[in-house]
Parts: C-alpha cells; sequence; structure tokens
C-alpha cells in the first residue's frame, strides 16, 4: 500500500463530497442500525454521519488511513472501534452485526467475492448490507475505456480497479439486492441488499 495515496485521498475527493456524496453518506450511514460493521473505513469519512447504531466496528487494512480516521473519532456521536485488517478475513464471530456498511471500498478489495462471503457470515439473517461503490458503466465506450485506464489507475490509486462489476458481485455472492439507485451515468451505485441465510 502507497504512502501518497491516503495523503492525498481527502483533497482529491473533496469535491465530491461535497456535493452528491454527503447526500448519500447520509442517508446511507445515518440509516445504518444496531451494531455496525464498516468495510473499508478509510479516512473516516462517515464517521460523522452514524445516528442510529449503537456500536460501530471499523476495519481498515492500510494503517495510514487509519491514522486519519483516527482524528475523525471526534465528530463521531457514537462508540467507533478502529481495527486493522483486511476485509477477506474478519476478526468476528458470526451472526454478530445488524448493519454491514461498504463505502467506494470495493474496487480495492484484492478478493472481493471472499469478503462478500466473510461479510454474510458475520452479519445476522436478515441484516442490512449498504453499498455505496463506484462500478464499470454499461455503455460500452465507457467500459471499454475504463478498461483500458485501469492499469493506469490502479497504480495512481492504491490499487483500485475501475472497472470492476461490484453489482454483479454481489448478486453472485448470494445477497439479496432490495434496492440499487444509479449517480453520474451510473459510474457510482448505491445497493441496498439484506443477508438472506437460514
Amino acid at each position: 500500500m502507497g504512502s501518497m495515496f491516503p495523503k492525498v485521498y481527502d483533497v482529491a475527493m473533496k469535491p465530491l463530497e461535497a456535493t452528491r456524496f454527503k447526500k448519500v453518506r447520509t442517508g446511507l450511514v445515518g440509516n445504518a442500525e444496531g451494531r455496525v460493521l464498516e468495510i473499508g473505513s478509510g479516512t473516516g469519512i462517515n464517521f460523522p454521519y452514524y445516528k442510529n447504531a449503537t456500536q460501530v466496528d471499523a476495519i481498515e487494512p492500510n494503517p495510514l488511513m487509519s491514522k486519519r480516521a483516527n482524528e475523525r473519532l471526534r465528530y463521531a456521536r457514537v462508540p467507533i472501534q478502529l481495527h486493522e485488517c483486511g476485509a477477506e478475513s474478519l476478526p468476528f464471530a458470526d451472526d454478530t452485526f445488524d448493519t454491514v456498511v461498504a463505502t467506494l471500498v470495493f474496487c480495492t478489495i484484492p478478493d472481493p467475492m471472499k469478503a462478500l462471503a466473510e461479510m454474510q457470515r458475520v452479519s445476522k439473517p436478515g441484516a442490512h448490507l449498504l453499498f455505496f461503490e463506484h462500478v464499470r458503466m454499461e455503455p460500452m465506450l465507457l467500459s471499454k475505456t475504463q478498461d483500458f485506464l485501469n492499469p493506469l489507475w490502479e497504480k495512481i490509486c492504491d490499487g483500485c480497479q475501475l472497472n470492476r462489476d461490484t453489482l454483479d458481485l454481489v448478486k453472485k455472492s448470494g445477497i439479496e439486492v432490495a434496492k440499487v439507485e444509479s449517480y453520474y451515468a451510473k459510474l457510482f451505485l448505491y445497493i441496498k441488499g439484506h443477508n438472506v441465510k437460514k
């Protein structure tokens, strides 16, 4: 993991965060209830938006991101515990969480299917699984452009896969998709799912 990306991430994202993203995060994160797991908390951008959670466990594998997230804990309205680990092997018992939140993170997870399986394992039956992700776009010209840019994008953006079809992965994982909303010509998707395990 690079050392430069965590330093510039908040600055690079500021124009988007100040507009549409803030509204999306307010709704998505604000609706997270009970004990919550946040996958890939990054610099802690979601922390101030939690209001209905009783407790949040936030995981992040990049220690430089976690260091910046620590600074945002002061703005949190609910208890948040940071854990330095990856999404593919979560240090939690089965059926622990009422809600799982993942925002702009599945593009960087090396094994997304394993991470989705872990999310289902540690969340309760019927738990809400909430995603806000950038994805592979539908028009062929745009998706081919993403394919072309991806090798350079991956190097610059700490492993981010510009062309990952996260919605398809969520569906293939067995998560029940209840709602999908798109933004910016379907480059970004809000996906609301449920854990249907028995």
